[in-house]
């Protein structure tokens, strides 16, 4: 599977703003959007306009970055939203969110999403006490997501936790962190995801134009 292995600093700064693609630095003094906050390359610190098309590309783009998702992928899960019930942007997140790597990152046993998608690669993972090693699967309400309990003593998992603790938790998920596992309590929530500054809105325009 195709991925992004370029700098992802300055994907942030491409964007204007911390899509907390490396865990704690993030937080800290050395992150790149803080120390330099325009868009990297020669011209970032000229004058940009965006158009009406410029400011939907750069929210799908936003948002495809902070998921860690290539474009054949992000616009998949839009095709299958436009499918569904609800509004169309909702149920795009929700998709998204569901998926196994997410999860794992929301639980707190990563530090970043592609810390998440690696942990879930080398087996790591197990549904429902079954080994998973498929990033893009989608959990269930019901579905029961663990750390295979030789790799509980690895060292990243366990600051992963102790870090996780300053990140609300979704209350969609329920973590049981001296087993380390968790609950899929239910479908996610818009109003219960902690990206409100995603314009979702902004993604759906984009495809349907």
């Amino acid at each position: 599977m195709a991925r992004y292995l370029g700098p992802v600093c300055k994907l942030c700064r491409r964007e204007g703003a911390k899509l907390y693609l490396k865990g704690d630095r993030c937080f800290t003094e050395k992150c790149a959007v803080s120390r330099r906050p325009y868009p990297p390359g020669q011209h970032g610190q000229g004058r940009i306009k965006l158009s009406e098309y410029g400011l939907r590309l750069r929210e799908k783009q936003k948002m495809r970055r902070i998921y860690g998702l290539l474009e054949k992928q992000f616009a998949e899960y839009y095709t299958e939203a436009s499918h569904l019930r609800g509004p169309t942007g909702e149920e795009m997140i929700g998709l998204i969110e569901r998926r196994l790597d997410n999860v794992v990152y929301r639980l707190g046993f990563a530090v970043s999403r592609r810390q998440a998608r690696q942990l879930t690669r080398h087996s790591h993972i197990h549904v429902n006490g079954k080994r998973l090693n498929i990033p893009s699967y989608t959990v269930q309400p019901g579905d029961v997501i663990s750390v295979r309990e030789k790799s509980r003593k690895i060292a990243y998992v366990a600051a992963a936790l102790a870090s996780a603790e300053a990140r609300p938790a979704p209350g969609w998920l329920e973590v049981d962190k001296e087993n380390y596992a968790g609950t899929i309590k239910s479908m996610p929530m818009r109003d219960e995801l902690n990206e409100p500054a995603l314009k979702e809105q902004y993604v759906v325009e984009y495809y349907s134009r």
